[in-house]
């Protein structure tokens, strides 16, 4: 309970100065997992332990909870306030880094974590391992997508990307943990993995999320609801395509985001508005994640080894800038910008919420607890990282395109 009047008092206080705070080199995942760090290192604890799965199923099952919102809210939201007629016209460099560069990313990063992990994870975790950390989190680095002094070209294609990639690699999360939950087992089965998890998330996402916005639409346009129960009826279709695609044994998550772009799709003008308040709770619940995270850290950083060290160092670098270098070869930017683009791909709250999921939805992989402590390592170095050179690396990258004339 103290805990929680800690994230209650750094939240009130954050609010209070959030707006002089904007544009500066503090962020809020900075505060919160700083406050989460400090309240551990004084002897917090919120019960989750990390040793034997049978022991992690139990005490990291709220956490769990709050994770799977977390996540869902994060999806939903993200897919439905894309615009897809937008991202036609100009969907050249988002395009690029998600179809090339996200592939590339959980291919490299799988290599790297086999490579310097061996001695803990099999193949099927190393793979993990890369799909976990994989997704970038625009924002541990708000001001750049928001910032002016960008070319709306580069803000739109890291906010864009943000915005999918997490959901395009759930799938690739979803059949990595299975596969390497059977290989703990010595059963194998693919194809059925790949039937189950993700076509009938695909099937159940769409249909909640396109038939609930034409619903909603034809309700709205009859004058029958209120604004704030389209809010709740938005994130009431996020709830439904979760559960429904986990009751007939499909990813709730791949629901989830097919939802949000389903509904995004079939109800433009309205999206937007309904999604406000899943939006806001989402944040919250992101918040509250990252606290959470430095209160862990305190218990699993010792833990870390001088390879996970290593590996979280080359994810934050080479895992991110090599993909996108070559990615985005044949759109004529040249080196710096190609550089601050593959910086920019921080990792943060969909990779802490995936881990978390592996540890108790999938007790049954060996490494889980292995690939928690990689992955929290790269997120709070990647949490500070970013979020501390956001905005002047931004004003470096203006200064010196203005003085080459390249703006």
């Amino acid at each position: 309970m103290a805990e929680l009047a800690v994230f209650g008092l750094v939240l009130v206080v954050f609010g209070l100065v959030s707006k002089r705070l904007e544009g500066t080199p503090v962020t809020a995942p900075m505060v919160f997992a700083g406050a989460g760090l400090l309240v551990g290192a004084a002897g917090g604890d919120l019960g989750v332990t990390f040793g034997e799965h049978d022991e992690n199923v139990e005490a990291t099952e709220t956490a769990r909870h709050i994770a799977e919102l977390g996540l869902v809210l994060l999806l939903f939201t993200g897919a439905a306030r894309i615009d897809v007629r937008v991202l036609r016209e100009r969907s050249g460099l988002s395009l690029r880094l998600l179809t090339i560069g996200l592939p590339l990313s959980i291919a490299l990063g799988s290599l790297l974590a086999l490579g310097l992990l061996s001695d803990d994870l099999e193949v099927w975790e190393a793979c993990l391992v890369g799909a976990i950390l994989a997704p970038t989190d625009a924002a541990l680095g708000a001001v750049i997508v928001s910032s002016p002094k960008l070319p709306i070209r580069l803000r739109q294609a890291l906010d864009v990307e943000a915005g999918l990639n997490d959901g395009l690699a759930v799938p690739f999360f979803t059949v990595f943990a299975v596969l390497a939950a059977e290989s703990a087992s010595g059963e194998t089965s693919f194809l059925q993995v790949a039937f189950e998890k993700i076509v009938y998330g695909l099937l159940i996402g769409a249909a909640v999320g396109a038939a609930g916005g034409w619903l909603l639409r034809r309700a709205a346009r009859r004058g029958w609801t209120l604004g704030s129960f389209e809010q709740l009826a938005a994130l009431a279709l996020a709830l439904l395509a979760w559960a429904s695609a986990e009751e007939v044994g499909g990813s709730g998550l791949v629901a989830a985001f097919i939802a949000g772009l389903a509904f995004g799709i079939s109800e433009r003008e309205l999206a937007p508005k309904a999604i406000a308040f899943s939006e806001d709770l989402g944040q919250l619940l992101s918040l509250l994640v990252f606290f959470a995270l430095g209160i862990i850290a305190v218990e699993v950083l010792p833990q870390a080894t001088w390879q996970m060290a290593l590996y979280a160092a080359l994810s934050l670098t080479v895992v991110r800038l090599l993909p996108v270098a070559v990615s985005l070869l044949g759109t004529g930017l040249d080196a710096r910008t190609v550089a601050f683009l593959g910086w920019f791909g921080p990792r943060g709250l969909a990779s802490i919420l995936l881990a978390l999921i592996l540890l108790v939805e999938y007790p049954d992989v060996p490494g889980g607890v292995t690939v928690f402590v990689v992955v929290a390592v790269t997120v709070l170095a990647s949490i500070f990282l970013h979020g501390a050179t956001a905005a002047p690396l931004t004003d470096r990258w203006a200064r010196l395109s203005t003085a080459a004339g390249r703006r």
